[in-house]
């Protein structure tokens, strides 16, 4: 059975920040993931980490002025100095936190834009960031997310994604797969699974189209957990989604599935 980590952004809401994590590995998880530390320290977040036995397996590069509606800014040119300060800045958190790989939010693109300059600025960003992380032995993750929840982002599909991914030439970037988005963009969650899954560094769940918890809606979870254990999938399944309502009473298919 795959390895289940917690969203602490979107679940255990019912607690403040910090207190998510001891909520988490009360639960019974052995793992976090989380959007972003940056409103507290790097020593503060780590001894949550640490005081609850916890691994913290993701968390994003700064996006951005998040507040006003930015995604990311990996693609977004003239923000390149901006971009790269946000780097050391999560590598400093992701040591502190001993997280392994960090995600990097492309950002949303005005429409008519000019693709070919986004997506120069987006791969020269890409290749700094996944150098600046080698240093460290830390993977570079690229996620599609779905133009339905958020239009205009720049990377939606898994296809779209791995090109750019195989393009970088950087032996420690790999996508995300997070099988709700790729569901609601492509389908075939199985078959495209499998295509890529030499370059899958991560995979998050959730049920679609709702984004609640995973045991219900159009995606048969059981039987995806059961082709990760076959594909010999080692990595965290990230749980991001929307509790339907206090998260400890929507944990029976976790319970289950450990």
């Amino acid at each position: 059975m795959p390895k289940f980590a917690a969203n602490l952004t979107m679940m255990f809401n019912e607690h403040d920040f910090p207190n998510r994590f001891a909520a988490a590995a009360k639960a019974g998880f052995e793992a976090v993931e989380f959007l972003f530390p940056y409103d507290y320290s790097p020593a503060d977040v780590g001894k949550w980490v640490k005081e609850n036995n916890l691994i913290n397996v993701l968390f994003n590069l700064p996006p951005g002025d998040w507040a006003a509606g930015e995604r990311g800014i990996a693609a977004l040119p003239g923000r390149e100095a901006e971009f790269r300060a946000g780097v050391t800045k999560a590598i400093e958190y992701a040591l502190e936190l001993g997280t392994p790989q960090l995600h990097m939010m492309a950002g949303l693109i005005p429409p008519n834009s000019n693709l070919a300059l986004h997506h120069k600025t987006y791969l020269k960003n890409m290749k700094y960031a996944a150098q600046a992380l080698a240093q460290h032995n830390l993977n570079l993750l690229l996620e599609p997310i779905n133009t339905r929840d958020m239009p205009g982002y720049f990377l939606s599909t898994q296809a779209q994604a791995h090109e750019l991914r195989l393009e970088s030439g950087e032996p420690n970037v790999k996508v995300q797969m997070d099988f709700y988005h790729a569901q609601i963009m492509e389908g075939d969650l199985v078959e495209t699974f499998k295509k890529y899954f030499e370059g899958i560094g991560h995979t998050q769940i959730a049920s679609v189209p709702k984004r609640n918890e995973p045991d219900d809606g159009e995606v048969n979870y059981p039987y995806l957990y059961q082709l990760l254990d076959e594909m010999g999938y080692t990595g965290w399944v990230g749980c991001e989604y929307r509790p339907r309502g206090k998260t400890e009473d929507g944990l029976a298919w976790f319970k289950k599935a450990k």
